[in-house]
């Protein structure tokens, strides 16, 4: 694996962590502080403060749905200059609720992260698929 590789692996490796604690200002410290946004319906610039304030919303939404964990699948990583790396991701998404069996929906995301330090930062976020209206499609809401 090469050194850029790991280096996105870690930083996935505590993205991913700090979803499953959901500690809403660890997960912010991942994002520039203006970072665009995308899925099928469109992109969007948005503040970092605009985020830490639609994620506890965000969360009771996926909660209801029964959702358990998210768990990076897969990784693969493009460097396009310098200072900023493409990656796209494979996340699997588990879903328990009493009255059924597990639901597990794979989805896809791309990301454009700036070099910041020893590490990086969100600049770009595209959701290939609409997980709220996923999670409606897959009946949990």
């Amino acid at each position: 694996m090469s050194a850029l590789n790991t280096k996105v692996k870690t930083f996935f490796d505590g993205y991913e962590r700090v979803n499953a604690e959901f500690e809403v200002q660890r997960i912010a410290a991942f994002y520039a502080d203006v970072f665009m946004f995308g899925d099928p319906q469109g992109a969007q610039s948005v503040k970092k403060e605009d985020f830490v304030r639609v994620l506890p919303r965000r969360k009771d939404f996926f909660q209801s749905a029964g959702l358990v964990s998210s768990k990076i699948e897969s990784l693969e990583t493009s460097k396009l200059d310098s200072k900023y790396v493409l990656v796209k991701a494979t996340w699997k998404m588990r879903y328990e609720r009493s009255t059924r069996e597990p639901v597990d929906s794979q989805n896809s995301t791309t990301y454009i992260l700036s070099a910041v330090g020893d590490s990086f930062q969100i600049v770009f976020q595209l959701d290939h698929q609409d997980l709220m209206k996923k999670v409606q499609d897959l009946g949990l809401k």
